[in-house]
């Protein structure tokens, strides 16, 4: 590694975090902890070292104590896993300070994690980030032993999506003029989603199309060197379009097939982990199935709606239920379920015994019947202490066989969430 350019890249990162302008995320960091910040591309990763950085900074931290290095940095094409410390011993013949150490999109050196345990295990407070689940599986994780917290992180939540807007949460603001202003600030996250980027843009769908064209095929294809990219795209598309029902491998690698791929069911496996590890897709278990079925029929979400519009036609109902399972997940991790066993409830909560029905209207009597008929039969087989029909923009309370069932608008709703997080 030439060091004059290892020199020159730390300095030239302290000029430029020492002046970034960010968004606070009300994100709570353990201030003794090393951290692993994980997620889909372009969710803030990077803005939340930045974020750390400020604060160590208004600490009185001096700006030489930080060494931030960025590995999608060009300039750092070349390098391997045995260079990481000639990166250490460029900072030390420079400064007399014990660093507190910035890896950022560290996956792209493989190895990554023996020298991050290293630095932990000497004293160092070391943050890292990268876009690839598989930074967590059981070998990496048994390599970093508990010394690093891992942190997901999401796109904008709604109520940091108004924020960035300009627009402080207050009590009430859901009354008065303030609820049409919410209103029209929801349909823009609704469609587009909460990457912080994408607000920027005009034409907002472009971006995101961008955007999943570099996971896709610079993530998904060239990384784990995918044989058959022309599955894997009939796989994604099929898994936003068959979003509110659940789906089995078997039923995937049929669809791949019938449309002239040859394909097998382990692949189809394989392809959905990988979708799994770029922060793609989560899947849903079924709470009432067996064991085997729980891995092999789930229901599949996208961890941002902005990209899971770009594949879908009449993308409203889907696009609502996709939102809330987005906002579950974020809050209660694998406490997460879907039921479907006599009756089909949308979303169960054991720990909250809480049953949640989506529908984008309930304008129709069919519809209001089909919804609250599954969550009364469903109170019958489970523990279910609430009751909830999400809607795009309907509110009331519906009484039935003395249980009550609350209809709330989703912008309302998902404000509700987040304030419990």
């Amino acid at each position: 590694m030439d060091k004059a350019l290892i020199k020159d890249l730390i300095v030239e990162n302290q000029e430029f975090v020492e002046n970034v302008s960010v968004l606070p995320r009300s994100i709570k960091l353990e201030r003794q902890g090393n951290y692993v910040f994980v997620g889909l591309r372009r969710t803030g990763k990077t803005y939340l070292m930045y974020q750390r950085i400020r604060e160590l900074l208004d600490e009185g931290r001096s700006v030489e104590e930080i060494l931030y290095i960025n590995f999608e940095d060009e300039r750092l094409s070349e390098i391997r896993v045995g260079d990481l410390s000639v990166i250490l011993d460029c900072y030390r013949e420079m400064f007399e300070h014990r660093p507190i150490i910035f890896l950022d999109e560290i996956q792209l050196i493989a190895g990554w994690e023996k020298f991050a345990r290293r630095l932990a295990d000497t004293g160092y407070r070391v943050y890292v980030t990268g876009s690839n689940a598989s930074m967590l599986s059981n070998e990496i994780a048994t390599t970093l032993g508990g010394r690093f917290l891992i942190q997901t992180i999401y796109p904008y939540s709604f109520s940091e999506f108004l924020e960035s807007q300009g627009l402080t949460i207050k009590k009430n603001m859901e009354y008065g003029s303030m609820r049409l202003k919410l209103k029209k600030i929801f349909a823009a996250w609704f469609y587009y989603g909460g990457l912080p980027e994408v607000q920027r843009f005009d034409d907002k769908r472009q971006w995101l199309n961008s955007l999943y064209q570099k996971i896709f095929f610079g993530d998904l294809i060239a990384r784990y060197e995918i044989r058959n990219p022309s599955a894997l795209k009939i796989i994604v598309k099929k898994i936003a379009e068959s979003l509110m029902s659940p789906l089995s491998y078997s039923r995937l690698t049929n669809i791949t097939v019938a449309a002239g791929i040859k394909i097998s069911k382990s692949t189809v496996f394989e392809y959905v982990d990988r979708l799994f590890e770029t922060w793609i897709a989560f899947a849903v278990p079924n709470i009432a199935a067996k064991l085997a079925e729980k891995e092999s029929v789930r229901k599949f979400y996208f961890y941002d709606n902005g990209i899971l519009n770009l594949f879908l036609f009449n993308p409203d109902a889907r696009l609502l239920e996709n939102m809330v399972a987005i906002a579950l997940k974020r809050l209660y991790g694998d406490d997460l379920y879907f039921y479907n066993r006599n009756v089909e409830v949308d979303f169960y909560i054991p720990s909250e015994q809480w049953a949640i029905q989506v529908s984008y209207s309930l304008s129709d009597m069919d519809t209001e019947k089909r919804e609250t008929v599954a969550l009364l039969k469903f109170s019958r087989f489970m523990p279910a202490k609430r009751l909830s029909i999400v809607t795009y923009d309907e509110e009331r309370m519906i009484e039935m066989e003395g249980i009550t069932i609350e209809v709330v608008p989703a912008w309302k709703w998902i404000l509700s969430i987040e304030n419990k997080s």
